[in-house]
């Protein structure tokens, strides 16, 4: 009998977890593989509620999440605990997803062992060497390393190219797409999972303005500008009530809660469930946010975004009409968001613009071409 390819799935944060999750729902359905899970823990608490969410349980876990945690310090924590793992395992093919350290990580061990490494969310580029940082960088050395690219769109197959990674790439859509339609049937056939009584005194009947944010170029004056921004949105339109869950982070937190915490229609919340995000989206009038993610699902809830970045690898979504690139300047933000208040026939024609992102079948695309991978 031919022996079934050994797979390593290696991820660390939330949003890798919730890009994975469906495509480790999918190597179930495939007998001719096997496969492990590795978490690094790169991000604890978030990351375990995803992983509950669509019930994986890893076979590994790093734990390297340390209060007051570097980039070097995390960096060689990885490196050290998942050679260990590699060489014991001996997977035949390694899976790391999109930008995040634990992806840069898992491809460079990969590498050092000669195992074909496989980077699903390929291609992605701002053009600019520290924003997102260090995620731009993390997904170029990841993508120099990968034998196989699993691409989103057309735009990060042609940025590739341009780095002169031609071969065994394949547009595929983006996973994340897969996820939210799956966590949406999740919470469809689980009614009681989430409901309003999860976001006390919010006021639903206003329109709801979701805004996340946690980019480490925002640290500092620019995140201040965006937390003068929701206070502006806030005195000038009675009819908005804002829900902002704050990232742990003492650079999100600390600010957030001086300038923001007390003020009417501000809802300033702990970091929500994956579940529980899903259902305020749904909820939502319109998004800000600086999340990559976010910026692929939205538009498949008809929600339109509002990207407090000044650059983004993302920007498909700028082209295809469901995002705004805004910035970090308080006025910008707050005349846009005006815009879509004031003016239905450009929140309409953002809210109806298709999803460039994905259909929800790019995990079943990735394993097409699995499949035909020889060791």
């Amino acid at each position: 009998m031919k022996s079934r390819k050994k797979l390593l799935f290696i991820f660390g944060t939330r949003p890798e977890a919730i890009k994975m999750a469906p495509l480790i729902k999918e190597t179930s359905k495939h007998p001719e593989f096997t496969f492990k899970i590795c978490v690094t823990g790169q991000h604890r608490e978030l990351l375990d509620q995803v992983l509950h969410f669509f019930k994986i349980r890893p076979d590994f876990d790093l734990h390297v999440m340390k209060q007051d945690q570097t980039l070097f310090s995390i960096t060689a924590d990885i490196i050290k605990d998942l050679e260990k793992i590699v060489k014991n395992y001996k997977p035949d093919i390694i899976l790391v997803q999109g930008d995040t350290t634990t992806a840069f990580v898992g491809a460079l061990v990969g590498y050092y062992c000669k195992i074909k490494v496989v980077h699903i969310e390929a291609g992605l580029r701002s053009g600019q060497k520290y924003s997102p940082f260090p995620e731009e960088m993390n997904r170029i050395i990841a993508g120099h390393i990968a034998d196989y690219h699993f691409a989103p769109t057309k735009k990060a197959v042609e940025a590739l190219a341009k780095e002169s990674i031609t071969k065994n790439v394949f547009e595929v859509g983006n996973t994340s797409i897969d996820a939210l339609l799956l966590g949406l049937k999740i919470l469809k056939n689980n009614g009681k999972m989430v409901s309003n009584k999860d976001f006390a005194n919010v006021d639903f009947s206003k329109k709801i303005i979701l805004v996340t944010a946690h980019r480490r170029e925002s640290f500092g004056n620019s995140f201040e500008n965006i937390c003068k921004a929701i206070k502006d949105i806030v005195k000038n339109f009675s009819d908005v009530e804002i829900v902002f869950p704050v990232h742990p982070n003492p650079n999100i937190r600390k600010p957030a809660y001086k300038i923001l915490a007390g003020q009417p229609g501000i809802h300033l919340l702990e970091p929500l469930d994956y579940p529980q995000l899903l259902w305020i989206m749904e909820k939502s009038y319109l998004i800000m946010t600086d999340s990559g993610g976010i910026q692929e699902e939205a538009p498949s809830l008809g929600k339109p975004v509002l990207v407090m970045r000044d650059f983004t690898e993302r920007t498909e979504g700028i082209d295809a009409g469901t995002a705004i690139l805004v910035g970090t300047n308080r006025n910008k933000i707050f005349l846009e968001v005006k815009k879509l208040l004031q003016h239905p026939e450009k929140y309409n024609k953002m809210s109806a613009s298709k999803n460039p992102y994905g259909d929800g079948l790019a995990s079943k695309r990735i394993f097409k071409h699995l499949k035909k991978i020889k060791l």
